[in-house]
């Protein structure tokens, strides 16, 4: 399972670097937006991280839902406050979300393994 998390960035890395590559202005500018609106601001980068990841789960996105769960397991979010995102998430998002919340605690354990 460890093996997860680096398949997943690896391919991240070489998709994006491709998309990047073609030099798309519109492109660049929504990535340059994306990395820019979870920057530290009137909320805290671990608030927006959260919120990040409860609109990717409610959109049922696996690899935003991945991308935000590595990124919060990296600024440091427990678990717990993890799983309550993903709770409020699950509880808007409706039971059509329980097999991306399979997923993230799939995932969420693979960031542990490391």
């Amino acid at each position: 399972m460890s093996n997860l998390v680096k398949e997943f960035n690896d391919y991240r890395a070489k998709m994006n670097d491709k998309i990047l590559a073609d030099n798309n202005k519109v492109i660049k500018r929504i990535f340059n937006l994306d990395t820019n609106a979870y920057a530290e601001g009137a909320l805290d980068v671990k608030t927006k991280e959260l919120l990040g990841l409860v609109a990717s789960a409610v959109l049922r996105c696996d690899d935003c839902i991945k991308y935000h769960l590595e990124t919060s397991y990296k600024i440091g979010l427990k678990k717990e406050e993890v799983v309550e995102a993903l709770s409020i998430a699950t509880l808007v998002g409706g039971t059509i979300v329980i097999p991306h919340l399979r997923r993230a605690y799939e995932f969420w354990d693979a960031l542990e393994a490391q």
